[in-house]
């Protein structure tokens, strides 16, 4: 058995032992339209796919691997509503309900990829409240899983959450 062999078996058993988790994050991902194609098992083996590619990932902690697999999760999201945005151009539009721990947002696919243009440029100037957001956002992780993944207090957490959510939401309220 190659190394590389070894390194998909590890991938393939983390998947295997964390699926119900990640199934669970996914839940969270909400579509109100019911022709809709991506449901949580289908956002989770889209993610898979991603992760797939990098067995590397097998050799992370467990809150690692979910921070990754919730990353993994944001880009197919972003990635179905480019290409909804783009072959319908506003017609049946993508509308996705995420549930997180503060509020229900609901926004269109020109809001999800708003939402991601701002979560970059948040990235550029303060990356562990961008990490934040999409591990709580994206990923669904609770506030002491966040604190426990970015080695920070509960209390940072709550504070760096508020702090991050304002800045989204005055970028966005720019960008409408």
């Amino acid at each position: 058995m190659t190394h590389s062999d070894v390194l998909r078996a590890e991938l393939d058993h983390l998947f295997s032992v964390t699926y119900e988790e990640l199934r669970r994050l996914a839940s969270s991902v909400r579509r109100s339209d019911p022709r809709a194609s991506i449901t949580p098992t289908a956002l989770v083996n889209e993610a898979w796919l991603k992760l797939a590619g990098s067995p590397e990932v097998a050799h992370t902690s467990p809150m690692h691997f979910k921070r990754i697999a919730a990353r993994a999760m944001r880009q197919v999201l972003i990635e179905a509503a480019r290409r909804r945005q783009a072959g319908k151009r506003g017609a049946d539009e993508l509308h996705v309900t995420f549930d997180d721990a503060v509020n229900a947002v609901a926004t269109d696919a020109e809001g999800l990829l708003a939402l991601d243009d701002a979560l970059t440029r948040l990235a550029a100037q303060a990356p562990r409240q961008a990490l934040l957001v999409e591990s709580r956002f994206f990923g669904g992780l609770s506030v002491p899983d966040t604190a426990a993944l970015l080695d920070v207090s509960e209390s940072t957490v709550l504070r760096e959450w508020r702090l991050a959510r304002a800045w989204l939401a005055r970028e966005l309220a720019v960008e409408a």
